[in-house]
């Protein structure tokens, strides 16, 4: 995760913004962003999204933050839309995709979730 944040840079993703919906929490203290996470078509798909980006600063981890991204990310459009969703490394009801329950080259897990009946029925 370290390697990514050092590598991602802001304009990467108003890059990003353009294509995937992408929700923050701020500190209502200070206005600090403290979690963030996007979801968005997989490939230009109309039938199949991906969720990216979910991260909650360490400091504030353990506290439910992780969780209530995931599920506004689960009443998103581009989420209600799918028939599948894919999430690299996150559980939350989320299987291994293809079965596959080892790290890829990215170093991180991918899974998925399925619903015949589409999404449209979560809340």
């Amino acid at each position: 995760m370290e390697k990514d944040l050092q590598s991602l840079k802001a304009n990467d993703l108003i890059e990003r913004a353009k294509q995937f919906h992408c929700y923050v929490i701020e500190n209502s203290d200070d206005g600090v962003i403290i979690g963030v996470g996007s979801i968005g078509p997989f490939w230009g798909s109309k039938t199949e999204s991906s969720l990216f980006n979910i991260f909650v600063d360490s400091e504030y981890q353990g506290h439910g933050l992780g969780k209530m991204i995931i599920k506004t990310l689960e009443m998103d459009e581009y989420f209600l839309r799918a028939s599948r969703i894919e999430i690299p490394a996150q559980k939350l009801c989320y299987d291994f995709k293809n079965g596959i329950d080892e790290v890829d080259s990215e170093e991180l897990y991918r899974l998925e979730k399925f619903d015949s009946d589409n999404f449209a029925k979560v809340k």
